[in-house]
């Protein structure tokens, strides 16, 4: 499963440590998950997907459906930039 949370937080301009004390888990936590080396409960999928005001269908994604969310961060990222 991939995700899009680095790029959701770095929206925010928060750090791993900030993202951690907002969903009340460690700095290890939010780092795997954005490795994809640790996939979130569903209390904690809930949580994040609450935080970011989006679903969690759009956070989490299988590999095909992630790359074409990723382009839309993306995107959105550069034209906040200019």
């Amino acid at each position: 499963m991939k995700n899009i949370l680095s790029e959701l937080r770095a929206q925010q301009g928060w750090s791993q440590q900030q993202l951690a004390e907002y969903l009340g888990v460690s700095r290890q936590t939010i780092n795997a998950i954005e490795k994809q080396r640790y996939d979130p409960s569903l209390p904690l999928a809930f949580k994040i997907a609450k935080l970011f005001n989006r679903s969690i269908e759009a956070i989490f994604k299988d590999e095909e459906s992630f790359q074409n969310e990723n382009d839309v961060i993306k995107a959105e990222n550069s034209a906040a930039k200019k």
